[in-house]
C-alpha cells in the first residue's frame, strides 16, 4: 500500500523487479537492464518504502545497507565491507542490494588529505568498482537512497553505475489524500472525517508527517478517552 508515487514505482520496477521475475523481456528485445537505480528527493517521501515494497513483490533476498554503517575508522575496512556485501548478495541470488543514505559514502571528492575522507574515498572507489565489475548482474540488482543528490559525486551518477536516478518527492493532494487513507485504515474513524479536506490542509507534509499525523491523532483519542 503506497499512496502516490505510481510513477516512481512502474520506473523501480522496470529496472529492478522486471528483471528478476521477466528476464526474458529484456533478452528479446536485446538489451541489458539499467543496472542501478537512486531515489532521490526530501526525507520521510517513502524512498526506503519503495525499496521494501518492490523487494516484497520479487521474493528476492533484500540486503539493506546503511552509507553510514560503510565509513570505517581503519584504512579498508570500509572496502572490505563493501566487498563482504556485493559477495553475500552473489551467494543470495536473486538479491536487490539496498543502501540508504549513499551520500555517507558517495559525497564529492575534494582534496582534503585527513585520513577520515581518504578512508571514505577509498570505501567509494570499491563500491563504483563493485558496481562495474559485475558483467552479468542480472540476478543482483541495485537501489540507493539519499535526500542529498546536491553532494553526490558525479562519478557514481554516470549511466552503466546508477541508471535510473528517480525523484520521490512530496506527495500531491491527491496522494496525501490516499496516504491518509492508508494509515487511518486499521482506525477507528468518525464518519465526519473527509480526507479530502484533510488532505487539503497538510500541503507541504511528506508521507512519513502524514502517519505520524493519523498516530498524533488516535494519541489524541487514547487522552481523551474517547
Amino acid at each position: 500500500d503506497i499512496g502516490g508515487l505510481d510513477d516512481q514505482l512502474r520506473e523501480v520496477r522496470e529496472a529492478v523487479e522486471d528483471p528478476l521475475v521477466n528476464p526474458e523481456k529484456f533478452d528479446a528485445v536485446g538489451v541489458e537492464p539499467p543496472s542501478g537505480v537512486l531515489l532521490h528527493g526530501p526525507p520521510g517521501t517513502g524512498k526506503t518504502m519503495l525499496a521494501k515494497a518492490v523487494a516484497n513483490q520479487t521474493d528476492a533476498s533484500f540486503i539493506k545497507m546503511a552509507g553510514s554503517e560503510l565509513v570505517r575508522k581503519f584504512i579498508g575496512e570500509g572496502a572490505k565491507l563493501v566487498r563482504d556485501l556485493f559477495e553475500v548478495a552473489r551467494d543470495h541470488e536473486p538479491a536487490i542490494i539496498f543502501i540508504d543514505e549513499i551520500d555517507a559514502v558517495a559525497a564529492k571528492r575534494t582534496d582534503s588529505k585527513t585520513s577520515g575522507d581518504a578512508e571514505v574515498q577509498r570505501t567509494m572507489m570499491q563500491l563504483l568498482s563493485e558496481m562495474d565489475g559485475f558483467d552479468e548482474r542480472g540476478d543482483i540488482r541495485i537501489i540507493a537512497a539519499t535526500n542529498r543528490f546536491d553532494m553526490l559525486d558525479s562519478a557514481i551518477l554516470r549511466p552503466g553505475r546508477f541508471d535510473r536516478l528517480i525523484e520521490v518527492p512530496n506527495p500531491n493532494p491527491d496522494a496525501r489524500e490516499r496516504i491518509l487513507e492508508i494509515h487511518a485504515g486499521e482506525m477507528n474513524v468518525a464518519d465526519s472525517v473527509d480526507f479530502s479536506d484533510l488532505a487539503a490542509d497538510t500541503a507541504e507534509f511528506s508521507g512519513a508527517q502524514l502517519a505520524s499525523l493519523a498516530t498524533e491523532a488516535g494519541m489524541f483519542a487514547i487522552r481523551d478517552d474517547r
